[in-house]
């Protein structure tokens, strides 16, 4: 069978998570992205879910008003509130 090379990008962090992972599976990187091709052929899908995560939490407007808080607290900025504890009685 004729072989092929192709490339792909991706962070490099999580190249050297998977790469970790895969090696504990017993195969590098080119096995387990040829044993996922393969699933996606035979399965005529990608074979595993994949979702728009419904958590409201995450959203755009959401993650960006705790980006810019944390940025103002490491710029100095931050405001301080008082701890007030609740007794479960």
């Amino acid at each position: 069978m004729a072989q092929t090379v192709i490339n792909i990008r991706m962070d490099e962090e999580l190249k050297k998570q998977v790469e970790y992972l895969f090696s504990e599976f017993g195969m590098n990187m080119t096995t387990a992205f040829t044993v996922f091709a393969k699933a996606v052929v035979r399965e005529k899908r990608i074979p595993f879910e994949i979702y728009a995560s419904t958590d409201a939490f995450y959203n755009e407007y959401n993650q960006n008003c705790i980006k810019k808080a944390i940025a103002d607290i490491k710029a100095g900025n931050g405001t301080a509130h008082e701890l007030i504890e609740v007794s479960d009685e």
